[in-house]
C-alpha cells in the first residue's frame, strides 16, 4: 500500500517539477507576484492535485489511504492561505461527494492542509519553509487528519470501523505525504537558490562588463599614439583572461626627447587586480613625470604600493625612457618578463636584466638602471608572461621557444602586425583551452 502511494506521488511530483519551470510559478515563488490570476490558476492546479491524490488512493473498507492533503498544503506553504484554501476546497468538496464513514473528516482536513499551510507562508513571511520543516508538518498534519477522523466517529458513532482504518492507512499516508510535500519543498528551494545565483551572477557579469570598459578606457588605445613624430612607431593590446584583467601598459611624453614607457603584470585577476592595476599605473605616471630615473620611479611606487597593502598584492613592471634623439633606452626591470630587441636582419637578443623585485612585495628596495640602444629599424618588443605561459589542450605551454621563432620572422613587420601575429598564433596554439591569463604586449619601433 505503501508503495502504491508513493507511485502516485511520484506522479504529482513530476508534474509539479514541470510547473516550477513556468513563468507562473516563478513569479509566485521568485517574484512573490501572487496576482489574482495567479491565485486562481494556482488553486485549480493544486485542487485538481487533490483530486488526483483521492482518486489514485487505495481502498481499504470503507475509506481511501492517499496524498489528498499533499496538493493543498504545498499550495498554501508556497502562495499563501487564500491559494491553500481554494485549493482546499476543490479537493474537499470533491472528497465530500464521494461519503463514506469518513467523507466530512477527509473533507474538512483537506481544507485546513491548504490553511495551514498558508499560515506558515505568512508566518515565515513568504519565505519557502525548509525541508525539515516541510517534514514536521506533514507528519503533524496528517496526525490532525487522523484526529478528525477519530473526533467524528464520536459523533456517528462507528468508532470501531474508523479506528481500523485509522489504524491501516495511518503510517502510509503520513509517510507518502511527508516525502512528497518534502521532494516539492526541495524542488522549490533549489529554484530559488538557481535564480538567486542566476541573479548574482548576472549582477557580477555587468558590474565586470563596466569595470572592463572603465579599465580600457584609462589605457591608451589610439594607435598610432602620435602621428606628428615620425622618430618612433608604438603600439601596445592587452587581452583579458576575463572580463577584467591585472595587465597594463601605458606611455607617455617626459619631455620633447624623452617618452616613458611600460608594461605590467598583477598578480591575480577580476575587480581586484584592475583596481590595483589602476593605482600603480596612476603613481608610476605620477612620479615618472617628477624628473626621475627608471629605477627612483620604481623605488618610490614601490614604496606607496608597500604601504598597507593587506591583500599581499603586486605587480611586475618593465619600465624604460627612450631618447627619442639617440635611440638610447635607460629601464629598470621589476621581476617582468625580459624583453627583446628585434633586430634588421631577423636576429633577436634580450637585454640585459637588471636588480628587481615585483612592486609592492618589499618595502625601500633599490632598484637598478641599465642602458641600452636601438638602431635604426629596431623593435623592442615588451610582454607578459600571459603570452609564453598560454596553455593549449594537450597541456603544453606556447613557450619562450615558439615565441622568439615568431619574432624574429617579424624584424619587416610594424608594431601593430608584430602584435596582433602573436595575439592570433597564442589563440590558434591554445585551440578550445580556456585562457587562464591576460595577455599584454608592447612593441616599440625606432625610426632614426
Amino acid at each position: 500500500m505503501g508503495i502504491s502511494l508513493i507511485n502516485h506521488m511520484a506522479v504529482l511530483i513530476v508534474v509539479a517539477y514541470v510547473l516550477t519551470r513556468t513563468k507562473l510559478y516563478s513569479e509566485v515563488i521568485i517574484e512573490k507576484k501572487i496576482t489574482l490570476k495567479n491565485g486562481v490558476i494556482l488553486s485549480l492546479i493544486f485542487g485538481l492535485f487533490s483530486i488526483y491524490g483521492t482518486l489514485s488512493g487505495i481502498r481499504i473498507f470503507d475509506a481511501t489511504a492517499n496524498i489528498r492533503d499533499l496538493g493543498p498544503a504545498i499550495a498554501g506553504l508556497i502562495a499563501g492561505p487564500l491559494v491553500g484554501v481554494g485549493a482546499g476546497l476543490i479537493g474537499a468538496v470533491h472528497r465530500f461527494f464521494l461519503g463514506g464513514v469518513t467523507g466530512v473528516p477527509c473533507a474538512v482536513a483537506t481544507l485546513f492542509a491548504g490553511l495551514f499551510g498558508g499560515i506558515i507562508f505568512l508566518v515565515r513571511k513568504k519565505k519557502i519553509i525548509t525541508i525539515t520543516g516541510a517534514i514536521i508538518f506533514a507528519v503533524l498534519l496528517e496526525l490532525f487528519h487522523m484526529e478528525l477522523a477519530y473526533f467524528w466517529s464520536l459523533h456517528t458513532g462507528k468508532i470501531s470501523q474508523t479506528f481500523g482504518i485509522i489504524k491501516k492507512v495511518i503510517i502510509p499516508m503520513i509517510f507518502a505525504n511527508g516525502v512528497g510535500i518534502a521532494i516539492f519543498i526541495f524542488i522549490a528551494r533549489n529554484l530559488v537558490k538557481e535564480r538567486r545565483i542566476e541573479a548574482e551572477k548576472s549582477k557580477i557579469e555587468h558590474e565586470l562588463r563596466i569595470a572592463h570598459d572603465i579599465q580600457m578606457g584609462i589605457i591608451p588605445k589610439i594607435f598610432p599614439p602620435f602621428p606628428d613624430r615620425s622618430e618612433f612607431d608604438l603600439f601596445a593590446i592587452i587581452e583579458p583572461a576575463k572580463e577584467v584583467g591585472g595587465d597594463l601598459y601605458d606611455f607617455f611624453f617626459l619631455d620633447d626627447n624623452h617618452m616613458c614607457f611600460y608594461v605590467g603584470d598583477v598578480s591575480g585577476k577580476g575587480v581586484p587586480a584592475s583596481l590595483f592595476m589602476a593605482v600603480s599605473k596612476t603613481l608610476i605616471k605620477a612620479h615618472a613625470q617628477s624628473g626621475m630615473s627608471s629605477a627612483d620611479i620604481l623605488h618610490q611606487v614601490n614604496n606607496m604600493l608597500c604601504e598597507e597593502n593587506e591583500s599581499c598584492m603586486f605587480v611586475t613592471v618593465f619600465l624604460g625612457i627612450l631618447n627619442i634623439e639617440t635611440g638610447e633606452i635607460n629601464y629598470s626591470n621589476a621581476g617582468h618578463n625580459i624583453p627583446y630587441i628585434i633586430h634588421n636582419d631577423g636576429s633577436i637578443t634580450k637585454i640585459q636584466n637588471t636588480k628587481g623585485i615585483a612592486l609592492g612585495v618589499l618595502e625601500d628596495f633599490q632598484f637598478e638602471t641599465k642602458s641600452t640602444f636601438l638602431k635604426k629599424d629596431e623593435q623592442m618588443f615588451i610582454f607578459t608572461d600571459g603570452v609564453n605561459e598560454a596553455i593549449n589542450i594537450k597541456n603544453e605551454q606556447f613557450s619562450l621557444s615558439r615565441l622568439e621563432k615568431i619574432i624574429s620572422e617579424c624584424n619587416k613587420c610594424t608594431p601593430k602586425t608584430t602584435s596582433m601575429r602573436i595575439i592570433d598564433e597564442v589563440y590558434s596554439f591554445q585551440g578550445d583551452a580556456v585562457q587562464f591569463d591576460d595577455i599584454a604586449i608592447l612593441v616599440l619601433h625606432y625610426r632614426v
